[in-house]
């Protein structure tokens, strides 16, 4: 279980972001550095537009950096949950939502997804993964979304996010 401020991650996750930040705080970094020093070098900066692009894509990318401390400070680390049919972060759910036809998403964070993979991604701190967190294949629970309307959801599936 997670609590409201923690994201939860698989190992493979966390080492993944952790080297993305790694990148972006040291070759990355330096390389902006360098074109805007470049850029600068140029003369006029009302008119560079080179140095304009190099600080909009450094803005761009400290606040990728501050999105990745964040992330990693709050992470839980954990192993794939076991296939029991409970739902919890890092389980694939199928669901159907107020009678409505089945929807397959992961619970959990969108970082755990292998690279090309299009399934939809709920946070357990959102209406509807509170609500199922810890429900059981089978069970029907309903919950209220931020827009007032409230929903019945049945769990119809849970297993395991594999990538």
């Amino acid at each position: 279980m997670t609590d409201q401020g923690t994201i939860w991650l698989t190992q493979e996750a966390y080492d993944k972001l952790k080297a993305e930040l790694e990148d972006l705080k040291g070759p990355k970094r330096q390389e902006i550095i360098e074109r805007i020093s470049a850029a600068r070098d140029e003369g006029d900066l009302k008119e560079n537009g080179g140095y304009h692009a190099a600080k909009d894509e450094q803005g761009k990318q400290e606040a990728r950096i501050r999105q990745l401390e964040d992330m990693l400070r709050k992470a839980e680390v954990g192993e794939t949950p076991p296939n029991d049919g409970v739902v919890e972060p890092g389980m694939v759910v199928t669901a159907r939502i107020d009678g409505g036809d089945e929807e397959k998403f992961l619970l959990g964070a969108r970082e755990n997804l292998s690279e090309g993979d299009t399934l939809d991604v709920y946070s357990p701190q959102t209406a509807l993964g509170s609500a199922i967190n810890g429900k059981s294949k089978g069970d029907t629970v309903s919950y209220t979304a931020p827009t007032g309307k409230e929903f019945s959801v049945e769990i119809v599936d849970a297993e395991p996010y594999r990538a």
